[in-house]
């Protein structure tokens, strides 16, 4: 295997690092359909398990594309030391709550999360009588009063799922590092190119490698990168026990997927920005919230944070449900999708699909209306996409 060191550009890394070439010299990583390994002696699996011999021992502890993707993940991500990945983002973000928190542990988070990520804290972790408290992303107080020497753990997504509110990540850190609590960032709609939580005092970040990180919409996939003595004393073990493994196919698409990235996102973001700029104060848009425009309410934090908007858009239709529905239904380039994060244009109607399992008085405190729509914006010509949305504009 060559050695690709974090000195070269980020271009570089994402094409080349964690190579594992077989003795065939095969110039794209090959796919190892496999669940487990034999040894040349029984002395050899003895070390291969005590770690005196290097080498590959399960499938549900390693394996050779995990191994090259996982390496990849941490030549990309500024600030990682080591990266688990997993099934799916969810198991990502559930074994990470899983393998830190116990009994009698307190969780921090914002508000505004995605309905599975607020169902974990809310519904599955008070079970294993662990507390929380849910604060508002721009509330600096609240962060201060909520973190407190009894916090194990904080976990912020910034922007948030699906309202765009941007939380400080720094002052967050900050808060965590003087209660001894351990910060999780979910990175997934600044993505990891425009945003570093790690470089700003975080102490973990995940993804779900569904999105951007595939791009396509082939696979479901989650990653954790952080230092490593958490990586592997604390969050390894529980998913080698557990079993919330990535096949090796998902790791291998993943893997050729990051040779595309920096590519793929300069045009997420470019198209996003073009159409968010075009379409603000539009007529039938009551709001319109994207991170790179000044009227975001927090992006004097986004500025100072992510190195550019994103590629994500949310916008309320005047009208309500029906008016929503029927911009929706009027588009023909963009899908009408639970998911983003895909080459393809995808437009989320949360209230009726993603943060539906909520109810109606939760997701109002929220602030997710029925006629909020949360754009993904893909990686097709930007006037098309324009022409597109202004067309169902037009209509509803």
């Amino acid at each position: 295997m060559k050695t690709i060191a974090k000195k070269q550009k980020l271009a570089t890394r994402l094409v080349r690092a964690g190579r594992l070439s077989s003795p065939f010299g095969e110039t794209s990583e090959a796919l190892f359909l496999n669940s487990a390994y034999s040894y040349g002696s029984a002395e050899e699996g003895e070390g291969r398990f005590d770690g005196s011999i290097p080498g590959f021992k399960y499938g549900r502890y390693s394996h050779p594309n995990l191994a090259m993707l996982q390496d990849r993940l941490v030549a990309m991500e500024e600030g990682a030391e080591s990266c688990i990945v997993t099934a799916s983002g969810m198991a990502a973000m559930f074994a990470i709550m899983m393998s830190h928190l116990k009994a009698g542990d307190h969780v921090v988070a914002n508000r505004v999360l995605f309905s599975s990520c607020h169902y974990i804290i809310t519904q599955i972790l008070p079970r294993f009588g662990i507390t929380h408290t849910l604060v508002d992303s721009a509330d600096a107080q609240g962060w201060k009063k909520a973190i407190t020497k009894k916090t194990a753990l904080v976990f912020i997504e910034t922007p948030a799922n699906p309202t765009l509110e941007i939380t400080d990540i720094a002052a967050v850190a900050s808060l965590c590092k003087k209660a001894g609590a351990l910060f999780v960032v979910d990175n997934v709609f600044a993505t990891p190119l425009h945003q570093h939580p790690l470089t700003l005092g975080a102490d973990v970040v995940m993804y779900s490698t569904t999105k951007h990180i595939d791009g396509q919409g082939r696979t479901l996939g989650g990653a954790v990168l952080g230092k490593k003595e958490w990586i592997e004393n604390t969050l390894m073990p529980f998913v080698r026990h557990t079993g919330p493994h990535m096949s090796p196919f998902t790791a291998w698409v993943l893997t050729k997927a990051l040779e595309t990235l920096p590519l793929r996102i300069a045009k997420h973001c470019e198209n996003a920005a073009a159409i968010a700029h075009t379409l603000e104060g539009h007529p039938k848009i009551a709001t319109l919230t994207y991170p790179g425009l000044p009227s975001h309410p927090q992006f004097a934090i986004a500025k100072k944070q992510m190195s550019h908007g994103g590629p994500i858009i949310a916008l309320e239709i005047k009208g309500g449900k029906k008016a929503a529905f029927k911009f929706l239904n009027a588009l023909r380039i963009f899908d009408i999708s639970n998911n983003l994060g895909n080459s393809k244009s995808l437009a989320t109607h949360p209230a009726s699909t993603t943060h539906a399992s909520l109810g109606a008085a939760e997701r109002k405190k929220l602030g997710i209306s029925d006629s909020l729509i949360r754009l993904s914006i893909g990686i097709e010509d930007a006037d098309d996409l324009l022409d597109d949305l202004l067309g169902g504009l037009a209509i509803c």
